[in-house]
C-alpha cells in the first residue's frame, strides 16, 4: 500500500491529534494523506450530547469511510469510540496518554465555592460537578475547543470545563486556573489517549505495520480495561460513567464508578491487579459496582433520559 489516507474530524484539536499520528508514522517510512471529515455530533450543537443520542456521534462517519475504503486508518480521541465497536471494525494501536485529567479554563480568577458559571456538554463533569462543587451554575456548552473559548469570553460563562490533553495539546495551559483530581474528579474511558481505528479490509501486514510504530503497551493494557468495564456497564456518553486505570511497578489500579444525574448519588470501586493478569478484571469491577447500588444508579439514569 503506497499512501496510507488517514481520517479525521476538522476541529484545530482533531487535526493536531491527526498530524501527530501523521509524523510518527512519516518517521516509519509510511506515505500518509489526511483526509477530513464531518461527523453528526460536530454539526449538530443546538442540543446536548444526551438529548441527540450520544453513540457515535463522532466516530459514525469515518467508520462509515473505512468500510468503504475511502480511508484506511481514522483517528479517534479514544473517549469518543463506543464501547462496543461495530463488526469488522478494530482498534490498531492507542498512543502514549497525556495527562488524563479535568481543568478550568478560564481569562479571570475562579472561586469553585462561589456561583460562578461553568460551561460543559458532559455529562459526568455536570454530575460530578453538581456532587463536589454544589455552588457552582453550570450551563450547557458544546462547540469545538475554540469555539467554546470564545462563548466563554463573550460573556456566556465565566470559565470551562475541559480535558488537560485538548488544552495542552492546543496551547492553552497559561489559562488553566484550576487542576481537578484525579482521584475525585475521575476521568472517562481513554481520555487523554488518541485511538487508532481500522477495518478489516486493511491488509493484515499493513495493520500490523501501523499499530507496531503507534501503539503505547501501557497505555493500551490500561484503556482496555476502563472500555471492558464501560462495556458491561453499557454506558454512552449520556451515562456518567467514570474509569481511569493507571499503571505502575507492573500493577495495574482501576478507579471507576457512575454518579447520579444529580450527583447525590455516587458509587465507585478501586482494585489492583498484575498486568499478566488482567482478563475479566474491567468486568468483575463493573459487576461489583453494580451489584453494590450502581445497578440502581444505572437504571435510574436511563429511566430519566428516555424521558
Amino acid at each position: 500500500m503506497n499512501t496510507i489516507i488517514l481520517g479525521t474530524r476538522a476541529s484545530k484539536l482533531a487535526l493536531w491529534q491527526a498530524n501527530f499520528v501523521k509524523e510518527k508514522l512519516e518517521e516509519n517510512g509510511f506515505e500518509v494523506e489526511i483526509k477530513e471529515i464531518i461527523t453528526k455530533g460536530d454539526q449538530i450543537l443546538d442540543r446536548s450530547l444526551s438529548k441527540i443520542g450520544s453513540k457515535g456521534l463522532f466516530t459514525d462517519e469515518l467508520e462509515q469511510q473505512l468500510k468503504t475504503g475511502d480511508i484506511h486508518i481514522a483517528v479517534h480521541s479514544a473517549k469518543d469510540l463506543t464501547s462496543s465497536l461495530p463488526q469488522g471494525f478494530k482498534i490498531l494501536a492507542f498512543t502514549e496518554r497525556e495527562e488524563a485529567h479535568d481543568v478550568i479554563v478560564s481569562d479571570k480568577t475562579i472561586d469553585l465555592n462561589a456561583p460562578v458559571v461553568l460551561g460543559t456538554s458532559s455529562t459526568r463533569r455536570v454530575a460530578l460537578l453538581k456532587r463536589l462543587y454544589p455552588n457552582v451554575v453550570i450551563k450547557d456548552m458544546r462547540g469545538n475547543l475554540q469555539t467554546r473559548i470564545q462563548k466563554m469570553r463573550d460573556g456566556q460563562v465565566d470559565a470551562l470545563v475541559l480535558a488537560f490533553a485538548g488544552v495542552h495539546r492546543m496551547g492553552y495551559d497559561k489559562m488553566v486556573v484550576h487542576h481537578l483530581p484525579k482521584k475525585t474528579f475521575v476521568p472517562p474511558v481513554g481520555q487523554g489517549v488518541l485511538a487508532i481505528e481500522t477495518h478489516e479490509s486493511l491488509p493484515e501486514n499493513t495493520a500490523q505495520k501501523i499499530k507496531q510504530v503507534l501503539n503505547h503497551h501501557e497505555t493500551s493494557l490500561c484503556v482496555e480495561i476502563e472500555r471492558e468495564f464501560l462495556r458491561y456497564l453499557d454506558g454512552g456518553c449520556s451515562i456518567p460513567v467514570f474509569a481511569h486505570a493507571e499503571l505502575k511497578n507492573n500493577v495495574i489500579t482501576l478507579n471507576a464508578g457512575i454518579v447520579s444525574l444529580n450527583g447525590l448519588e455516587y458509587k465507585s470501586v478501586n482494585d489492583s491487579v498484575n498486568i499478566n493478569d488482567t482478563l475479566g478484571f474491567g468486568t468483575n469491577l463493573a459487576t461489583l459496582l453494580l451489584a453494590n447500588g450502581g445497578q440502581k444508579i444505572l437504571d435510574e439514569i436511563k429511566n430519566v433520559l428516555a424521558k
